[in-house]
């Protein structure tokens, strides 16, 4: 669990466990589908991103996938919406379970996404950032007939730069407001982070992507932000010069992504506000879950194609998720667009 510091400025823990699974085995976990298990909760924007990019990729058949619930205590992610609270392939009820197999007596958060050996139920690796460009570059005998190019050779340079502020300003910008433990730490994480939205809009306004003309991983990043915006980071994180809502051109990207197939049938809107709102409770003590904004307008016409653009590039759209990965009715925005009508 993250905690408010008084006094402080907010510093994210980034010692992740850094080993890879690789083509050439150089860390001793080869690329071998069936034998990891991604552990990824729906509410994490960090391990949403595995998702969408495990799903952009269509490798659901090499690489299964375990979702804890949206909440956890100070020790682990839990298993509680599996039947008896257990992970049905790793037999687990706590991810601690999986780090524990393999360090004893590891000292840091349990975090997710986490890929997970099934043989051993030991932990490989929880390095998010390292496991989408695996996915992407490492996964490619696995990868489904179409997948697109998330991580262009020629553009790779581009990315990692648009990715590194997106990182600092915007994905870890939103929880350096909310975990400020000073004034002075907030006000400049604040201005930080619309200063760099101000720039992406700005960015956005005459091209359909980040970079490129295709979906890469920099939009899978920025998404997962983007996403969680108004529902928790506007009010709860204290983001609130003003909403996703009223920034026309990342509103209409936001929009633009969440109706592409991989992006917004991944998101559970539910899920992302109890965690937030839950688990947080030094921020909110209460407990007390908003039942708003309401998500009908995401499924509102966005008109980026007038920009052009190839979402997919040379490649072909997903299909629809698999049985057990399905977002629960009345968690995404459609539930909430028929309401509205």
């Amino acid at each position: 669990m993250t905690y408010v510091e008084p006094g402080t400025e907010y510093n994210r823990d980034t010692a992740y466990i850094e080993d890879r699974i690789t083509r050439d085995v150089r860390d001793g976990w080869p690329v071998e589908p069936g034998r990891y298990r991604l552990v990824a909760a729906r509410a994490c924007p960090w391990a949403n991103r595995s998702i969408i990019v495990r799903r952009l990729l269509g490798l659901e058949d090499a690489i299964s996938l375990g979702m804890p619930g949206p909440t956890h205590d100070e020790r682990s992610w839990t298993f509680d919406l599996d039947p008896g609270a257990v992970d049905p392939v790793l037999g687990i009820e706590r991810l601690q379970q999986a780090y524990f197999a393999r360090f004893p007596d590891y000292p840091r958060g349990i975090t997710v996404p986490a890929i997970v050996d099934i043989p051993t139920g030991a932990v490989v690796t929880n390095n998010y950032p390292q496991i989408t460009i695996d996915f992407e570059t490492e996964w490619v005998d696995f990868h489904r007939d179409g997948a697109p190019d998330l991580y262009p050779e020629r553009l790779r340079g581009e990315i990692d730069e648009v990715n590194a502020v997106v990182y600092s300003d915007v994905n870890n910008g939103v929880y350096r407001a909310g975990f400020a433990g000073s004034q002075k730490a907030y006000d400049d994480a604040y201005h930080r982070l619309f200063d760099r939205l101000d720039w992406l809009e700005a960015r956005l306004t005459d091209q359909r992507y980040l970079v490129g003309d295709t979906i890469t991983e920099a939009d899978v990043r920025l998404f997962t932000t983007l996403a969680r915006f108004d529902a928790v980071y506007h009010g709860h994180f204290k983001c609130n010069r003003n909403k996703l809502t009223e920034m026309p051109a990342l509103w209409a990207y936001a929009r633009d992504l969440f109706q592409t197939p991989g992006f917004g049938d991944t998101i559970d809107f539910v899920q992302i506000k109890q965690h937030y709102y839950l688990v947080h409770s030094d921020i909110n003590p209460t407990g007390i879950v908003p039942l708003g904004p309401d998500t009908s307008g995401w499924l509102t016409p966005h008109h980026r194609d007038d920009l052009g653009g190839r979402p997919f590039g040379d490649g072909t759209p997903p299909g629809p998720p698999v049985a057990g990965e399905v977002v629960p009715p009345g968690h995404g925005a459609a539930a909430t667009a028929a309401r509205a009508r």
